[in-house]
């Protein structure tokens, strides 16, 4: 039995080597031969995907996750300057630049940005559109959101509420991209 252990134990070292293992300090603890021979199974996909155009580009700052935008409008130069992407000249040159009336207004200060910080900036920093008005340059402006997007929320128009659009945007991306997506839209009462 002590040959058989001190030769497995060998065996081990030589395949742990071979395989690029490195001090033992990096490697994991032995497991059961038997559990490791079996391949993991692949994580399941995701029910709706989002496409190509959506948020999948674009990771939600932390702030934007936990809830709310920021509105530029109403946002201390302080507020501004945490942001991501922004610098406390741009957070002064957008405070200095209010009110704002649309998106395209804000998106004119942060002209010195690159479309990838932009969309940074915007997934905390952001002015709701409203969804029956707002321009393709405007819907564009949503991060996550190219042509294919933006034709489907003007599709849908008009927008009686909320529910409408959840219902429809909902048929090319999953609740959660939704519930992001709503987040930068409003529909104004008529």
């Amino acid at each position: 039995m002590r040959h058989s252990l001190s030769s497995a134990l060998i065996v081990a070292a030589l395949a742990s080597a071979a395989c690029g293992g490195g001090d033992a300090a990096e490697q994991a603890p032995a497991a059961d031969t038997t559990a490791a021979a079996v391949p993991a199974s692949p994580a399941p996909a995701p029910a709706t995907a989002a496409p190509a155009d959506s948020a999948a580009a674009v990771a939600p700052a932390p702030a934007a996750a936990q809830g709310a935008l920021i509105d530029p409008n109403t946002a201390t130069a302080e507020q501004l300057a945490a942001i991501p992407g922004m610098t406390p000249q741009l957070a002064d040159a957008v405070v200095q630049g209010r009110p704002y009336a649309d998106m395209r207004a804000v998106d004119q200060k942060l002209a010195g940005l690159t479309e990838q910080q932009k969309d940074q900036v915007y997934a905390q920093l952001w002015k709701p559109i409203d969804l029956n008005k707002a321009t393709a340059e405007e819907i564009e402006l949503i991060p996550g959101v190219g042509a294919r997007m933006r034709h489907e929320f003007e599709e849908y128009r008009p927008y009686r509420g909320m529910e409408q659009f959840r219902r429809e945007i909902g048929k090319y991306v999953n609740e959660a991209e939704v519930a992001r997506l709503e987040k930068y839209v409003s529909i104004p009462a008529s």
